[in-house]
């Protein structure tokens, strides 16, 4: 089975008929974001490497290599699944379906060849003609009473959803630069002790059955899975809280003694 990496490189960002270079820019900033790499645009209305640079910075790879087609089938014609999209309903009946769907088949179709997601011009969307040439309609479901999406967030929207069916939703989460590593068995098991030691010196326990609150406070802080440093501080106020009764304790031990030793 190809890595994720080689699965989207066969999938294809395909562009007819765009009009504003703004918009162009915006589609190759997308496609950087989502690990998407292939450009196809047929008969653009404007094209300037400088000033598409210029609004997506550190795209010159996916500039450099974008193809350039004399039409739409020339755009199509080795792709093995196409997969349109449509923001307003058409006379004809379309494969329509979520852009959530069609991701995942689209992923799985480029592990066997090259697939396309296709867009249509921002003012009137992919014609009836173009549509023809579509395995599907892919949909973003929108607010009825603000649908617009221009071009550049549709395909931030649907290049999301194919960068998470290819595997992205399996990388690591962010780490705070603070971030100690997780905490070992032996570190957890010696806060659950101190903890338990600083809540029995405060007489905690007094009202309350031991065992079932430890439990508890376990399975609590087990939930939250702390880093090292964290289950250090939650040990810290465990020795903290015996420690203060501790010295209180022998403060009203002296204090007495010193009572006693003058008659009092």
């Amino acid at each position: 089975m190809p890595a994720p990496d080689s699965v989207l490189d066969r999938i294809h960002i395909v562009l007819h008929e765009p009009q504003n270079l703004v918009n162009i820019a915006g589609v190759i900033r997308a496609m950087k974001n989502m690990g998407l790499s292939r450009l196809r645009v047929v008969d653009p209305a404007e094209w300037d490497t400088w000033r598409i640079t210029g609004i997506a910075h550190r795209s010159d790879d996916v500039v450099e290599a974008t193809r350039h087609c004399a039409s739409l089938d020339e755009a199509l014609e080795d792709m093995t699944l196409v997969v349109g999209t449509s923001a307003r309903p058409r006379t004809a009946q379309r494969n329509y379906d979520h852009a959530r769907p069609w991701a995942g088949r689209m992923v799985e179709a480029a592990r066997e060849g090259p697939v396309a997601l296709l867009f249509g011009r921002e003012d009137r969307g992919l014609s009836n003609a173009a549509l023809d040439r579509c395995d599907g309609v892919a949909i973003i479901p929108t607010d009825p009473d603000y649908s617009s999406l221009n071009l550049a967030q549709a395909c931030l929207l649907l290049s999301y959803e194919v960068f998470m069916a290819a595997g992205a939703d399996s990388l690591p989460l962010p780490r705070g630069k603070r971030y100690t590593g997780r905490a070992t068995r032996g570190e957890m098991e010696s806060m659950f002790s101190a903890l338990e030691e600083g809540l029995e010196r405060i007489d905690f326990f007094s009202a309350r059955e031991p065992e079932g609150v430890l439990r508890t406070l376990r399975t609590l802080l087990s939930r939250a899975e702390p880093d090292r440093q964290e289950a250090g501080i939650v040990r810290s106020m465990g020795f903290e809280m015996r420690n203060r009764v501790d010295h209180l304790l022998q403060g009203a031990s002296e204090g007495s003694e010193d009572d006693d030793a003058h008659g009092t």
